[in-house]
């Protein structure tokens, strides 16, 4: 790094000492444009210089909103242009999620600059890139696909796609059915719980067909315009408003958890409160905070929706690999600035269904819901040993846990309502990426092969039909 900076600082004097020369005039102007390149990432060719592209107003992307390309009745295709020194730094360390100027080619009309970058967490890096150790993702990519991130608004524009500043295509490595994330967040939305929308895209990157991808909602100011009646409101990620000795968070813990509103002037008042309340609160008074602070409906049925279709590497399984210092994540909260209410919303669905007719090593919760086990302290479970603790611990979860009515009344609607629903729906959506699943595995040979992939949705509609029953037994009972 010091050495390619030495090389640039040199090649900046000689440019300036060129530049009094002016019989050599028309020479410095080639030069500057060959080799002092203000964008250091971009390999410095004529073809590989991302033009700017201002747009006439006419642009359907700049007309319609995000509906249309979130159509569930469509397939969209969406073409990524990146300069090959670009496209070969990203390959070179995907982990690190540094973004590059490319273009955004959709039914026309171009966008560029645009930002674009991989994106991930650990088990989305995991047999795709070069780096011996999991946990440490690193190295080149060797995976056709990888999770990408395109930032509309790149180099503070203020120009939005559809209506949105990002989008997210997600590569679904880890789930050969390839519809976890959309059926799941699905039926959030259908049992009324605020949650991203999801569909399938195909992705071209340089005039080569990449693959299927998710094309799943940031959950960013857009999101919150589109799906609350306020969207102005504050949005954390991943944080809890109690640690794991059932104290309230400190205040810096909760700024830093800050996605919209970031700055240190925002009021987190509605948060914080919530915590001190929670935390001080006993079993009675808890319920009566609960109602105060969250919509009952809504949050019961984010828990039916997410015990049934077992996402167990979500909200409710808190971790518990050091110090005893449990954790959970994939996870947002919202706080609505009218109703002064917070809003639960779910993220990161890919190992939601699997748990249902097997125990994942390590995301498998051990716990049905309301129960705990080793008397509340962290306890290994599963072939590999991790170390978990009981959900029902937490009190703000032992709160949610006490609404059994509601919840009983939430789990037959969804029963009643969804599960059928939901087996014509894979049937659909299966149709809908057949031919992109095909293309793709006789183009790429580590692409999903055809016959896993029906393989697995049939295992996935056994999944639903096993969670069918189990749903009726506990109707029984």
């Amino acid at each position: 790094m010091e050495e390619r900076f030495i090389i640039v600082d040199l090649m900046i004097i000689f440019c300036q000492k060129l530049s009094v020369l002016i019989k050599f005039l028309f020479i410095i102007f080639f030069f500057f444009i060959l080799t002092c390149n203000p964008h250091p990432n971009i390999k410095s060719s004529g073809k590989d210089i991302i033009k700017t592209i201002n747009p006439d107003g006419s642009e359907k992307y700049l007309i319609l909103d995000s509906d249309y390309i979130f159509n569930e009745d469509e397939l969209h295709t969406f073409e990524l242009k990146i300069p090959e020194g670009s496209l070969k730094k990203l390959d070179s360390d995907p982990s690190a999620e540094e973004y590059i100027e490319g273009m955004l080619i959709f039914e026309g009309d171009t966008l560029s600059p645009v930002g674009i970058r991989y994106k991930g967490n650990v088990g989305a890096w995991v047999g795709c890139l070069s780096g011996k150790d999991p946990f440490k993702p690193s190295g080149k990519k060797i995976c056709t696909k990888l999770s990408m991130k395109v930032k509309i608004n790149w180099n503070g524009k203020n120009q939005k796609f559809y209506g949105l500043k990002k989008l997210q295509f997600h590569s679904q490595n880890n789930d050969p059915t390839q519809l976890h994330e959309r059926l799941g967040y699905w039926f959030y939305r259908e049992m009324g719980v605020p949650a991203p929308r999801s569909v399938h895209v195909q992705l071209i990157i340089n005039d080569e067909y990449s693959g299927l991808y998710a094309l799943t909602e940031q959950i960013d100011d857009r999101f919150t315009d589109y799906h609350f009646s306020d969207g102005s409101g504050n949005l954390y990620k991943e944080i809890w408003p109690l640690n794991h000795n059932g104290n309230v968070i400190k205040e810096r813990e909760i700024r830093d958890g800050l996605k919209t509103n970031e700055n240190d002037n925002t009021s987190i008042e509605l948060f914080k409160s919530f915590g001190e309340m929670m935390a001080n609160a006993d079993s009675i008074s808890s319920r009566e905070i609960m109602k105060d602070y969250m919509y009952i409906n809504s949050i019961i049925s984010y828990v039916v929706v997410d015990r049934a279709i077992r996402n167990d590497d979500g909200v409710f399984h808190w971790y518990n690999f050091f110090l005893d210092v449990s954790f959970n994540h994939n996870y947002y909260w919202y706080e609505h600035p009218k109703e002064n209410k917070l809003y639960l919303i779910p993220w990161d669905l890919d190992n939601a269904f699997d748990n249902i007719t097997f125990e994942n090593p390590i995301t498998f919760i051990a716990d049905d819901w309301g129960e705990i086990s080793n008397d509340c302290k962290p306890f290994k479970y599963g072939d590999w040993g991790v170390k978990q603790r009981s959900a029902g611990c937490d009190k703000i979860i032992v709160a949610w846990i006490s609404f059994k009515k509601e919840y009983q009344q939430l789990q037959r609607k969804f029963q009643d309502n969804l599960i059928n629903k939901s087996l014509i729906i894979v049937d659909t959506w299966s149709d809908q990426i057949k031919n992109a699943t095909i293309n793709a595995e006789e183009l790429h040979t580590d692409a999903l092969s055809y016959k896993k992939w029906v393989r697995s949705i049939e295992v996935l509609k056994a999944q639903i039909s096993l969670m069918d029953t189990r749903l009726s037994s506990m109707k029984d009972n």
